[in-house]
C-alpha cells in the first residue's frame, strides 16, 4: 500500500510470484482522516484472482477499490492522483496569496473557491489549515515532493512537472518539508 516507484513494484511482484506468492499493489486515495473513517480509496494493481482474495480486507479499509489492471496500475494510478494534487495544492495556495496581495480577506476567498466550480473535496479539506494558518500534517509536503520526483521518473515530462518539482524541492531546502503539504503557502509567501 505505499506509495513506491513502479520499477520497485515490478521487482517486488516478480520475486513474490518467483516464491509463488501473491502481490498486489494497493495504494491509496485520502489521508488520516479517511484513513481512521475507512473511506479510502484504493488503487490496485495484480490479478484478479488476487484482488478477489484481498477484497475482504480492503473493504475494511476503503470505500472503494479501484482494479486497475496488471502489477504497477495501482501505483500509477497513486502517482497520476498525486500529480495531479500537487497542481491543485501549489495553484490554491498561489491564489490564497494573490487575493491576500489584492485585499481579499481570506476565509471569503476560500468560500469563494469551495462554492465554486474551482471547489473540490481537496480545496475543501485544506481550507481550515489556511484560515487558521497551522500546517500540521495530514500529508506532509515532503511525501508529495517524493511522489512528484517518482511521477517525473515514471515519465511525467511536462512543462507543469518540472515546475512543481522546483517549488516542491525549493520548500523542503527551506525547511517546510515536515508541514502539510498546503504549508506550500509559506514557502510561496517568501
Amino acid at each position: 500500500m505505499s506509495t513506491i516507484s513502479p520499477q520497485a513494484t515490478g521487482e517486488i511482484s516478480g520475486a513474490v510470484k518467483i516464491k509463488e506468492g501473491s502481490f498486489i499493489d494497493a495504494p491509496v486515495a485520502g489521508s488520516t482522516a479517511p484513513a481512521a473513517e475507512g473511506t479510502l480509496i484504493i488503487m490496485a494493481g495484480g490479478e484478479e484472482k488476487d484482488l478477489q482474495r484481498a477484497m475482504p480486507y480492503l473493504e475494511k479499509l476503503g470505500k472503494a477499490v479501484k482494479h486497475l489492471g496488471e502489477n504497477g496500475k495501482g501505483i500509477a494510478g497513486k502517482l497520476s492522483i498525486n500529480y495531479f494534487l500537487s497542481a491543485i495544492y501549489q495553484g490554491l495556495a498561489e491564489t490564497v496569496l494573490f487575493a491576500d496581495k489584492l485585499g481579499i480577506e481570506r476565509t471569503a476567498m476560500l468560500e469563494i473557491i469551495n462554492e465554486s466550480a474551482s471547489g473540490s473535496g481537496a480545496t475543501k479539506v485544506k481550507t481550515p489549515l489556511l484560515i487558521n494558518n497551522q500546517y500540521n500534517p495530514a500529508f506532509a509536503l515532503d511525501l508529495m515532493l517524493k511522489d512528484i520526483l517518482l511521477a517525473q521518473n515514471a515519465g511525467a515530462d511536462f512543462p507543469l512537472s518540472k515546475v512543481l518539482g522546483e517549488t516542491y524541492q525549493a520548500a523542503h531546502d527551506q525547511g517546510f518539508g515536515k508541514d502539510d503539504v498546503i504549508g506550500i503557502i509559506n514557502y510561496l509567501k517568501k
